[in-house]
């Protein structure tokens, strides 16, 4: 489909000798057009910037939308504005479908194409085999989304099932590998779509009641690299990010907006971090966490019913990677919390780069609220310094001159902190057990 967008891109610059860029209702980029010019219009600072962007700012948007491009009927003209950085005028011609706007065809303009233009007719046409185009996208897209949310949520007597469905319109071929990326906290509007990201196989948003969270399953190279799930997932925390507690609420409104993302509702979504060790809030940004996609063995009875008759892909083909998916989702998610709990590991982190964070996030770091009650008073605002210093001096596996050199201590200094913490926990740091235990709890308050 994207060679469909290509070429009717191509067509309009051809037809109205003009560079043309095709991007989503929400300004995500989906096409442009090459033009052999000397003119400095083609360097215009915004179309290059969306190109370079894959997408506009949201300050880009606000200003085209003031003309009223979604809900116009017919090509809009919109002049230069220097100020807003709009530094040649442009011509809109919606991209429509049964009346309903899904993207929007942009050419550079100088004034000189009148709008009775026969051309400009002939380009209208055009767009509108693109809205057509997109229509029937966004449809696949939501389609397979909501497959994907199933997957998610599914029991696991239901997973076999849920990645059978999945499979055909995924298109897998055999022997495929696959990532699955989560980035938090997800709202849903606005930025690059997930759908339009190369490699991305589906995408969906999995809303809890105080976070929403992107789910994209990404196609990976024939070598496994997963450079391409890495870069969807700093492409994508390029995206919208929704205060705390509206995120889930901007996400049940996604499915119905051309090009959101379907939420899974009812599925588990990642905990908001509660802040560090020391008491600092979680860090607004989003983060990400990306996991590679374990293929998994199809369980006997799902292979065979009773009376022999094959009840689904027999084991080895391709949608038994997709088993695997469920797993990677909860390893994404868990590198996701991680990033935000550990700046070291902002803004992507890999699961198979955790370290401990694997077993903390796996066991549920954090849920309760409560901390362990040796160091509960350790972590109280006015202790900050403290709980830092025992952090850095366990990280450092109790080498006192590497700690004090990080701090930027003497080491004097570094020793009375040390005997402050042993007093307020009652911790002896000589103590292999008291120290992992010590260590282990402030990890898990970042959580």
């Amino acid at each position: 489909m994207r060679a469909d967008f290509q070429e009717l891109v191509d067509e309009v610059s051809a037809l109205l000798d003009a560079p043309a860029t095709l991007e989503g209702r929400d300004f995500g980029l989906i096409a442009f057009g090459a033009h052999d010019s000397d003119d400095d219009r083609v360097m215009d600072p915004v179309r290059t910037s969306s190109i370079l962007r894959r997408g506009s700012t949201p300050a880009v948007r606000a200003f085209f939308e003031r003309f009223g491009i979604a809900r116009a009927d017919g090509p809009v003209r919109i002049p230069a504005a220097p100020d807003a950085g709009v530094r040649t005028g442009r011509l809109c011609l919606p991209a429509r479908s049964e009346g309903v706007v899904y993207g929007y065809i942009w050419l550079l303009d100088d004034g000189a194409l009148s709008l009775d233009d026969p051309r400009l007719a002939t380009a209208w046409g055009v767009a509108e085999r693109a809205g057509t185009l997109l229509a029937a996208r966004s449809g696949a897209l939501a389609r397979r989304g909501d497959l994907l949310a199933a997957l998610l949520s599914a029991a696991p007597a239901d997973i076999a099932a849920a990645a059978d469905a999945l499979a055909p319109v995924a298109r897998l071929d055999a022997g495929e590998m696959f990532a699955v990326v989560a980035v938090a906290p997800w709202a849903g509007r606005g930025g690059t779509p997930a759908g339009a990201l190369p490699g991305v196989v589906a995408a969906c948003a999995v809303a809890a009641a105080d976070l929403t969270t992107l789910a994209a399953l990404v196609r990976l190279r024939c070598d496994g690299a997963e450079e391409r799930a890495l870069a969807a997932a700093r492409t994508l925390l390029g995206g919208p990010v929704a205060p705390r507690g509206e995120a889930a609420r901007g996400a049940a409104h996604g499915a119905g907006d051309p090009g959101g993302l379907p939420p899974a509702v009812g599925a588990a979504a990642v905990g908001a971090a509660a802040g560090g060790s020391g008491g600092s809030a979680a860090p607004a940004s989003p983060t990400a966490g990306v996991a590679a996609v374990v293929s998994r063995g199809r369980p006997v009875e799902s292979v065979t019913r009773g009376d022999d008759r094959e009840a689904g892909p027999p084991a080895g083909s391709s949608p038994d990677v997709l088993l695997g998916v469920p797993e990677a989702w909860r390893r994404a998610r868990a590198a996701a919390r991680a990033a935000r709990a550990e700046p070291r590991l902002r803004p992507v982190a890999h699961w198979d780069r955790l370290g401990p964070y694997r077993l903390l996030t796996a066991a549920g770091g954090g849920g309760s609220g409560h901390p362990d009650p040796a160091v509960a008073a350790l972590l109280r605002p006015d202790h900050r310094e403290l709980a830092r210093t025992v952090e850095s001096y366990l990280d450092h596996a109790g080498q006192a001159g590497r700690t004090a050199a990080t701090l930027g201590v003497h080491r004097q200094t570094l020793y009375y902190r040390l005997s402050r913490v042993e007093q307020l926990t009652g911790l002896d740091l000589a103590d292999g057990g008291d120290r992992l235990l010590l260590h282990m709890a402030l990890k898990t308050a970042r959580l």
